[in-house]
């Protein structure tokens, strides 16, 4: 590995609070607004840790962060995935907290402020995230983050395992401590790494609370791995069935996560079951939905198995049309 460092002068004079992590992979569009957002913070006792993970555009990437060099730490590895370039930046941190942001996501100005007053009011929390607004490559701007994916309080094991309660990594703060304790990210995943650290936290007894302010921009990017639902789901089901294997569960956590595990092959199913149906790959399409069915009976999805056996042209030929119908919407 190699790593190359440019130390900001914040650390002459003194230890940083904060330590902000931000891995970059193809981030060199994105990158500048990222950091300007960071540098913008009403909050300044911080350093600024930029880990390249191996990215085919780091020369383009390098020429875009020039300027920034005298105030960030800039960490270059191979490509290793977002856990291990997280976990580089955590390692070479001094903060007494790390706030973990994505390459083409942004802040606003009170963001570090208004995440920092939760553990000043709160000193036994261990972790606080915020909401975000999703926006569009186009920079229109959708719903937040908490209008899709619910927070309820209070963030325990149990609510993070059934999702009642969903972080996002660009809008939380941790004690490094606490991470640390945890294990890190666990580097194996490179996606739905942060699911399965938030779930080693509470799991621990770490304290997790949010505020539902909106305070950073999280980009959608159809490109992104978490844009792709297969993806997702795949790696939720690697996480599920690691802590499955490692943690000592109680019954009742055992059964909440073994129903999570069940539900989360059923979408996973569901989801290839759709995609080999609009390719027209009618035996693929029928065992991937008869599997979900098996797992989540339903009317709809009952009668799409009917309609692939029957007449499976023209159910094709319906999903394709349903499918732009919804595209269109």
């Amino acid at each position: 590995m190699t790593v190359l460092a440019k130390r900001i002068d914040l650390r002459v004079s003194r230890t940083p609070v904060v330590s902000v992590i931000i891995p970059a992979y193809n981030a060199a569009k994105y990158i500048s607004k990222t950091l300007q957002s960071v540098l913008h913070q009403t909050f300044t006792n911080l350093e600024i840790i930029v880990v390249n993970d191996g990215s085919p555009d780091s020369n383009e990437f390098e020429a875009v962060i020039q300027p920034f060099l005298e105030q960030i730490v800039y960490l270059k590895q191979q490509n290793h995935g977002p856990s291990a370039a997280r976990n580089l930046g955590i390692r070479r941190s001094l903060g007494q907290f790390v706030a973990f942001l994505d390459s083409d996501d942004e802040w606003l100005p009170d963001y570090l402020s208004e995440q920092m007053v939760l553990f000043e009011e709160t000193p036994s929390l261990d972790i606080v995230y915020s909401d975000a607004l999703l926006c569009s490559i186009d920079g229109t701007s959708r719903k937040t983050f908490m209008e899709k994916c619910p927070s309820k309080s209070p963030v325990t094991f149990e609510s993070l395992l059934v999702e009642d309660s969903q972080v996002i990594t660009s809008g939380t703060v941790a004690r490094k401590r606490t991470v640390i304790e945890a294990g890190l990210f666990d580097e194996s995943f490179r996606c739905s790494e942060d699911y399965d650290l938030w779930l080693r936290i509470a799991y621990q007894g770490g304290a997790i609370a949010f505020q539902r302010k909106v305070l950073l921009r999280h980009l959608v990017r159809p490109d992104s791995l978490s844009s792709d639902s297969a993806t997702l789901l795949e790696n939720m089901i690697k996480v599920l069935t690691k802590l499955e294997r490692s943690l000592q569960l109680s019954p009742e956590r055992s059964a909440l996560l073994h129903n999570k595990l069940d539900e989360t092959e059923a979408q996973l199913a569901l989801e290839q079951g759709k995609r080999h149906l609009l390719v027209g790959e009618i035996d693929k399409a029928t065992d991937s939905l008869v599997r979900a069915n098996e797992l989540i009976k339903g009317a709809k999805l009952s009668t799409v198995i009917v309609g692939l056996r029957i007449a499976p042209r023209l159910t094709v030929l319906g999903a394709r049309f349903w499918q732009r119908v919804l595209a269109g919407r």
